[in-house]
Parts: C-alpha cells; sequence; structure tokens
C-alpha cells in the first residue's frame, strides 16, 4: 500500500486539473494561432505560466485505486497488474479469464 499523503496529493492534482482543463486548452489554442503577433502570444504564455503547476496533465500519475500502486497500472481497469490477477483468478473481474492455447 501507498503513503496516503502520496494519494491523496495526486487525488488533490486530479482536482486541478479538472478545475483548469478548459482554461489551460483555450490558452495553448491562442498560443499555436499563428495569426496572433508575437508580443500578444507571449503575454498569453505568460498568462500560462502563472497557473498552478499542479494543473498540468503530466504531473499526475496513475495509480492503482485499490493499493495505490504506481507503477504496472493498466488505464482499462484502473488497477494494478498484481491486483488484475489477483480479482480475475478468484472471477471478480466479469469477462476475464486466463488465457490458453
Amino acid at each position: 500500500m501507498a503513503k496516503t499523503s502520496l494519494i491523496n496529493k495526486n487525488l488533490k492534482r486530479k482536482e486541478l486539473i479538472n478545475r483548469y482543463r478548459d482554461k489551460r486548452k483555450k490558452l495553448k489554442e491562442m498560443i499555436k494561432n499563428k495569426k496572433i503577433t508575437v508580443e500578444e502570444r507571449l503575454q498569453i504564455q505568460f498568462k500560462l505560466n502563472e497557473m498552478p503547476r499542479s494543473s498540468s496533465r503530466v504531473r499526475y500519475r496513475n495509480r492503482c485505486e485499490l493499493t495505490g500502486r504506481p507503477r504496472g497500472v493498466y488505464k482499462k481497469f484502473g488497477l494494478s497488474r498484481i491486483k488484475i490477477r489477483e480479482l480475475s483468478l478468484e472471477g471478480k473481474l466479469p469477462g476475464v479469464i486466463k488465457s490458453s492455447w
């Protein structure tokens, strides 16, 4: 089990990302617009830099929903490889069967 402080920090980042998503996307589109002058684009870049660092999607870490494990997490399930194996062998993940050929 991961430290609860790390799990909570990651959850706060997720909330920040959701809160600033539209504003960040709008500013990024304006920066990529070639019709705007360089000075205006720089001003927009400064606005983007003033936003919280944790509002960027890159700073969010996918973690296992059950254990908080940061590595080996499958996006489809939101679980780590270890928990997927345990739960699928118990038959608790519908539609998941052990492969054989």
